[in-house]
């Protein structure tokens, strides 16, 4: 027997309960899991109140992301003892994830845990951090460079947008955050911001084409929010766009494409190649520091997680959360 939490759904209504669970009901896989570490995302707070439309089976098992040891395994691609890393797949979604002691996954989901990083370190920093560093190489590869000026993290006291901040400025950008919670400006600076605005700056109804204020963003908002930010984006910048916590509407022009040659790049951190996962974890390891984890980072139990869930879509918790299995 095992804990997990479950999502069950009775009469179109579904709820989460923290349970008890046999390992023979654990779903198909090749490689068995000892959980270590999961963490707590936006999309897991999502399918654990039932707020959003995330899960798409049930029950299930939600947890995007996890770390912890092969027990057991027919692939010849990990032996039991190898410490192992997940995120997406469509895990916490449609197979059962990370919210719990024991998984049953396919190993061509998984990669070796990299050596710079423990399983908790590895879970701070998640799907939020390893979605910002993929953000971030978007931009690299559209030739941003800090010479070109200010870069945008909306949605700064996420995960993502923290771990944004933080990898850009250990880069050598000029980072603007943006925020709906501007008492966080000095944790925002301590992770390496130059200059924090008010959200509602950015989050209504705007002009197809605003001042040029800055090179490039990162944009986990979505809406009004990402309209905004492409309209103020300088000319031959990009914009790299991997979040919709506002909306997945996009209430703009073409504008800016057209008349700036602005760039929209879009991130899927779900069904990413790992070619493109282990690169951006190797990246990771090189840019984060063991004390910048520790600021953006506050560790559960697995029994908290159902109540913690509402904090985060309430925006009462910021920047990234551990759940441990012991």
């Amino acid at each position: 027997m095992f804990k997990a939490i479950l999502i069950e759904k009775h009469d179109d209504k579904q709820q989460a309960t923290l349970k008890d669970i046999d390992e023979s009901t654990l779903p198909e896989g090749d490689v068995i899991i000892r959980v270590d570490c999961s963490t707590l995302n936006y999309k897991d707070a999502l399918a654990i109140t039932g707020k959003g439309p995330v899960v798409r089976q049930f029950p299930m098992v939600p947890g995007i992301d996890l770390a912890g040891t092969v027990e057991h395994t027919t692939s010849d691609a990990f032996t039991p003892g190898d410490t192992v890393l997940l995120n997406g797949w469509g895990v916490g979604e449609a197979h059962w994830g990370g919210l719990a002691e024991k998984a049953c996954l396919d190993s061509r989901w998984l990669i070796p845990l990299p050596a710079a990083f423990t399983p908790r370190q590895a879970m701070a920093i998640g799907t939020a951090g390893y979605t910002a560093m993929l953000s971030v190489m978007a931009l690299e590869k559209q030739g941003i460079t800090p010479e070109q000026g200010k870069i945008l993290v909306t949605g700064a006291n996420g995960g993502v947008g923290s771990y944004a901040i933080a990898l850009l400025a250990r880069l050598g950008y000029q980072v603007v955050a943006s925020t709906g919670r501007p008492e966080e400006a000095d944790y925002l600076q301590e992770l390496g911001a130059v200059e924090v605005i008010d959200r509602a700056t950015l989050s209504e109804p705007g002009r197809p084409l605003g001042k040029e204020r800055w090179a490039g963003a990162v944009d986990s908002v979505g809406s009004h929010t990402l309209a905004n930010v492409l309209a103020s984006t300088r000319y031959s910048g990009s914009v790299a766009a991997c979040g919709l916590a506002q909306g997945m509407d996009l209430p703009a022009s073409v504008a800016p494409f057209i008349l700036r040659g602005v760039t929209l790049v879009g991130i899927d951190s779900v069904m990413r190649p790992r070619e493109d996962r282990l690169e951006a974890w190797r990246r990771l390891g090189e840019l984060l520091a063991p004390e910048q984890l520790d600021a953006i980072t506050r560790s559960i139990t697995l029994d908290e997680a159902i109540e913690a869930a509402d904090d985060l879509l309430t925006g009462r918790i910021r920047g990234r959360v551990v759940v441990t299995m012991t």
